[in-house]
Order: C-alpha cells, then structure tokens, then sequence
C-alpha cells in the first residue's frame, strides 16, 4: 500500500481493552510507515514526514510525547481525521490546494493550529482574508418582516433611514398601463440611491405594508417624510391604480435626511427646519384641542385623479 493511501474508516467504539501507552525514539521507525487512527480515519505515513516539521506530531512521534496506541497496535489520535489527509500532504511538500469554500478553510485552520503547523495556519488566514475581500457584499439590505422589526431596526440605526414599501399584490383594482414600468423605476431607483449612499443611509425594503409603493425617510429615529407614489383612477365603468415615479421628489427627500448623519443628540432647530413644524405663534381651527407637535411631510402623488393614460384601443 502506498504512503497516500488513506483508509478513511470510521471505526464504532466496541468494548476491550484500553489503549496502550508508548513511546517512539528517534529513529527507531526510520522511513518505515505506522499506522494512525484518527478519530476513526485510519491513515498510514512516515516518522519521517511526521518529524520533519517543528509541529505537535514531530513531539509526539520523536519520543517527547507518548502515544496510545490500540489492541492492534494503531497509534490514536483524539481529533477529527476529515482534513489530517491534507495535513500530511502539506508536511510531505510544504505547500496544498485549499478548499474552496470558508467553512472547510476554517476546518482545516483549526486542525492546524492544534497541531501547530503554522505554515498552514498561515496559508489559511491568507486564503480566508482573499475570500472575505472577494465576497464581502458591498452592501446590505434588510427587508422587513415585522412591524416591531421595522421598530427596532430605526430606532438602533445611528444613521438616517430610507424605506421604500412595495407590495405588488396588495392591489384590488387592475395597473394602468403605464404602472408596472413606473413601480420597477422605484425599485431601480432605490437600488441605485443604496449603493451611491451605501455607508451614509441605512436602506430597508418592506414587503408587507398596506400601501403599493411608498417612500419613507426617517432621522434621528423619527419619521420625517413620506412620499406615496399610487393612486386611484377613475377609467370608465371600473377603478384603476396608477403608480408615479416622482424621481425629483424622492431625491430631495433623500438629501434632506442627509442632514442626520451625525450622532443623535437633540437639535430641535434641525428638527423644525426639515419637517416644517407648526408654528406656536399661529394655529388653524383644525389644531384646536391636539397638543402641538411636528408633522410628518406627506406628499402623495396625484392621490386621486380622473386621468385614464391607457392607450386607446385598450
């Protein structure tokens, strides 16, 4: 049998004798093969190749460290023998092809800072750190499945917020003929504005609220504006709902939270300033009776309209 050669036998644990205890003197094996046992993968290799690096085996198979060994004289090793093949592989030419994917990387890692190969070690933390950089998403965007996860999710944010709901199916009445081209534009345009802003805005997607297609923009943990971009039509003998692509709209309202990138600390001027407070000096009829406190900048794009922009012979 050849020194690659790897049995790769898991072994059930029966009842016998315990493992012997020995010791190995230098040299007394040579280039001879021994057999290891590790966590049940059966493996055959040198003294030689054990012993040629400074490494927890070269200790144990240079009579430093003593060794058990079974009824049938095969030395066991108490890990996970699922990567000790490239392990020897590695202390026979110095150098392997990693697995490619992380998880079995960090395996590998962890099975050579126990028998303290650093080279591999190294190799690892190398190939780990080449991976992270390839894959790391540019940014990320959390979609919201609840509404106390939305809650928390803006109230922990130290950076303004900018939330757009889409809700495809939350409709009664059928799409104007223009509307599907417009809810993918805002879908288009919330990819573009995460990534320009990405690090600056944190951008969240709601899947699940009432509205079709809806813009919000929080600061400091409160609702500044809102920018609604559906409405009714009124076509003959049958409701229609239109969707808008307000662009200009949805890029200041973006700008303006801008203004709460710095740390949350009150700023009641920068408050009244971007949400156009009422003010104490004059009230309408209508504030009669409502303590005063600040509006949120609702702008709904043509709410209700009698325009029918389907095509004729539609």
């Amino acid at each position: 049998m050849s020194g690659d050669t790897c049995l790769a036998t898991t072994l059930c644990p029966v009842a016998g004798p315990k493992p012997k205890t020995c010791s190995f003197k230098a040299g007394s094996l040579g280039n001879k093969y021994v057999r290891l046992n590790v966590g049940g993968s059966l493996y055959y290799t040198t003294v030689q190749v054990l012993t040629r690096h400074d490494t927890m085996l070269k200790a144990m198979f240079s009579g430093r460290m003593e060794v058990l060994t079974d009824k049938e004289g095969w030395i066991l090793i108490d890990r996970c023998g699922k990567h000790f093949g490239t392990i020897l592989n590695y202390l026979r030419d110095d150098t392997i092809a990693l697995p490619k994917h992380r998880q079995e990387i960090k395996e590998l890692m962890a099975e050579a800072k126990y028998y303290l190969i650093q080279g591999l070690v190294d190799m690892c933390q190398a190939a780990l750190q080449d991976k992270k950089e390839l894959y790391e998403p540019v940014c990320s965007i959390p979609i919201i499945t609840s509404p106390k996860e939305e809650e928390r999710l803006i109230e922990s944010s130290m950076k303004p917020v900018v939330k757009l709901l889409y809700n495809r199916s939350n409709n009664k009445y059928s799409y104007t003929s223009n509307s599907d081209d417009n809810l993918l534009k805002n879908i288009e345009l919330f990819d573009k504005l995460s990534l320009r802003f990405n690090g600056r805005v944190l951008f969240i997607k709601d899947v699940i609220g009432d509205e079709i297609c809806c813009w919000s923009f929080y600061g400091q943990g409160r609702k500044l504006a809102e920018v609604c971009c559906t409405s009714i039509v009124y076509a003959t003998e049958k409701k229609q709902t239109k969707v808008e692509f307000p662009e200009a709209r949805i890029y200041e309202e973006t700008l303006n939270v801008l203004l709460y990138e710095t740390p949350r600390v009150p700023d009641n001027s920068l408050l009244e300033a971007t949400s156009r407070s009422r003010s104490q000096a004059s009230h309408s009829e209508d504030d009669e009776g409502f303590e005063l406190r600040d509006r949120v900048r609702r702008i709904h794009v043509k709410r209700y309209s009698t325009y029918d922009d389907r095509q004729l012979g539609h």
